[in-house]
């Protein structure tokens, strides 16, 4: 399957079980998929991001993981204790390859996470809220598992951040006092090779 398809595949997953199912069979192929055919420069970007705001010896969530490609990044920047949580085992088998990781774990985002309230300094999560991923309501857990003066870090498109409820949740949040923007950063291209009409946005919160 060619790499353009294989994401509109991705996207058109009919719930978790499906989409765990289809980045499974992709894992083996990810990595080379993206890089190679789409020039994927999200992980960079948000590490980035994220090393501006967060200390060295955080502890950090890689909420997505995926292959590891995140963590990659925030290792080369001096992050150490970093954990991996996704929805599909046969990616996180993928990122433990790399030997990045602290732990692993296989939760869902938009369901309620095995981690403890205030656990993490930092969470990150890069192309996972996004078409047919993780809901506008799973920011309410990423709150939850961070503490109070830590950051959640995440990309987004703004088409997504438009139409999908996320517009409305973040301002709900932020009028809830759970949460304040800290930073978000310009549109940018991050498929400049596979899709280069989409745009991220990296948006950074400081939880209350």
């Amino acid at each position: 399957m060619a790499s353009q398809n294989r994401v509109q595949w991705i996207y058109s997953s009919k719930d978790n079980k499906e989409l765990a199912e289809r980045y499974d069979e992709w894992a083996k192929n990810y990595n080379t998929d993206l890089a190679e055919d789409f020039g994927w420069l999200g992980p960079q970007r948000a590490a980035e991001v994220l090393a501006a705001h967060v200390p060295r010896h955080g502890k950090i969530l890689d909420a997505g993981a995926g292959t590891g490609l995140v963590g990659e990044y925030l290792a080369e920047l001096g992050y150490g204790d970093i954990t991996a949580m996704d929805l599909s085992q046969g990616m996180l088998e993928e990122a433990r390859k790399k030997g990045i990781y602290r732990y692993y774990h296989q939760m869902v985002m938009g369901e309620r996470l095995d981690y403890r309230t205030h656990y993490f300094d930092a969470v990150i999560s890069v192309g996972v809220l996004t078409v047919g991923h993780a809901p506008a309501s799973s920011l309410d857990e990423l709150i939850r598992i961070t503490k109070p003066g830590g950051h959640i870090v995440f990309s987004l498109r703004p088409d997504v951040y438009e139409n999908d409820g996320f517009k409305e949740k973040q301002a709900a949040l932020e009028s809830e006092n759970k949460w304040r923007l800290v930073e978000v950063t310009a549109p940018f291209q991050p498929l400049p090779k596979g899709e280069p009409d989409v745009y991220h946005q990296v948006w950074v919160y400081q939880i209350v």
